[in-house]
């Protein structure tokens, strides 16, 4: 795209790095920049320091209309609702282009046949990031790129990507909504599994695997689908090589719990083979994988008693994962001679339009206390204590809720934060909400130390 004689708007900088390497990616190729967003500039501070001594200018606090009926081009944050948008309707009617991050980075991979696409409702980043840890193994790292919705951006290393590098996409509803205008899907394409979420932003169920089914949808004869459990009904395309799994591979060894996270190995495993990499051995090459932050993330032990940050499970289907996941997985075990074991769970915080009744219901009959917290908190709790449960506690804030469980957890529980909802009623997003709970745990739990 030449971008040298243009005036483009960038809408929401945000704080997650797609801004930011957009920004950059425009200045260094001539283009007058503005960048704007509803946030201030306080608030965006990490961002903007990443843009400093750059020819970008900025509206912040707001946006102006006359900034976008007077760019040619708009490039638009994947968090931005485009529905009823005045400011993007107003662009368009004088003429100017949208556009997103993702758009501009897949109009210049050099080669489709060599990218991974990895969608579904959860996994997504655990899958994308197994890929990078397999792949970075046998290949040289400089020859495999990570970018996406895992975080930041591709953008700046354009120049450093070849015809025969890897390239792994996560790829967001969002962002799969957006490839449709380009008939793009990737040579191999990885879906983890389906359910309902982001149904505050898709106006339906089937909006939402619509958007989601983009990364099969313009596959061609000779690339390959790997699909999950709950997406194997999914359709592809005629020539394109369909790999559908219904479980996972009892070969693969891991150091983390779950056996969803032994079918997200399966996936990724899965997609080495697809794109021709070989000498991977998956009873070696991924037990030493260590998850993501904010993922199940075994963040520490006191009292024999474990804490378990799963700040990013914002779905009923991510909780359901968790709960199982320390119940049943052999990883995690109750301490020997502890009179009972259970794992107390922490709920709640902004409601994406899931339905609340079936998550407090599942916490309700898994775990042997609910502790609720933000906006869903009373929904949820009403449904756990409908459901039977004898223990459940409305908190509120996400630090009552820490200090509660810590009193009530005994030697063999493990407690866990994984809220079933996104975090904005009461936190930036998930990462400060993970943060919080672990600098509770500390706050809590290390006075208690016998």
């Amino acid at each position: 795209m030449k971008t040298a004689v243009k005036r483009v708007v960038v809408m929401g900088l945000g704080r997650f790095g797609g801004g930011v390497g957009v920004a950059k990616y425009l200045a260094a190729r001539g283009a007058d920049v503005l960048v704007t967003d509803l946030l201030r500039a306080g608030q965006l501070h990490e961002s903007m320091t990443e843009l400093d001594g750059l020819p970008i200018r900025y509206r912040l606090g707001g946006h102006d209309v006359g900034d976008f009926t007077q760019a040619d081009l708009i490039v638009v944050n994947p968090s931005v609702d485009r529905r009823g948008n005045e400011y993007l309707r107003a662009a368009q009617g004088a003429g100017a282009t949208l556009t997103s991050e993702i758009r501009l980075l897949i109009d210049a991979l050099p080669n489709r046949h060599h990218v991974i696409g990895v969608t579904g409702t959860t996994g997504k980043s655990t899958v994308t990031a197994m890929l990078s840890h397999v792949l970075t193994k046998h290949h040289s790292p400089t020859r495999v790129h990570i970018g996406g919705n895992i975080g930041g951006s591709l953008l700046g290393c354009l120049d450093q990507i070849k015809n025969d590098h890897l390239v792994v996409l996560e790829l967001s509803s969002f962002m799969l909504d957006d490839l449709d205008d380009d008939h793009w899907s990737p040579g191999i394409a990885v879906v983890t599994n389906f359910a309902p979420n982001h149904l505050d932003r898709h106006t339906s169920i089937e909006d939402y695997a619509a958007a989601k089914q983009v990364i099969l949808k313009y596959q061609e004869r000779g690339d390959t689908t790997i699909l999950g459990p709950t997406a194997t009904h999914w359709p592809t395309n005629t020539g394109v090589t369909r790999h559908a799994v219904a479980g996972h591979d009892a070969r693969i060894v891991l150091g983390i719990p779950g056996t969803h996270n032994r079918v997200n190995a399966t996936l990724a495993y899965g997609a080495t083979q697809a794109i021709g990499v070989s000498g991977i051995d998956p009873a070696h090459d991924f037990a030493d994988f260590v998850g993501l932050p904010h993922r199940l993330q075994f963040v520490c032990e006191y009292n024999n008693i474990r804490f378990y940050n799963d700040s990013k499970a914002t779905t009923p289907e991510a909780v359901q994962f968790a709960i199982e996941s320390l119940i049943d997985d052999p990883v995690v075990v109750a301490t020997p001679g502890a009179s009972s074991s259970g794992v107390l769970v922490i709920l709640g915080g902004y409601d994406k339009g899931h339905n609340l009744t079936a998550l407090g219901e599942l916490a309700g009959h898994a775990c042997r206390a609910v502790f609720t917290i933000g906006a869903t908190g009373d929904a949820i709790a009403d449904a756990a204590q409908r459901s039977g449960c004898a223990n459940v506690m409305r908190c509120g804030s996400l630090d009552r809720a820490v200090e509660a469980a810590s009193q009530q957890a005994r030697p063999g529980d493990a407690v866990l934060l994984s809220p079933g909802c996104a975090s904005w009623d009461q936190f930036e997003n998930y990462e400060k909400r993970g943060a919080a709970f672990v600098e509770a745990i500390l706050k809590y739990n290390t006075q208690r130390q016998p």
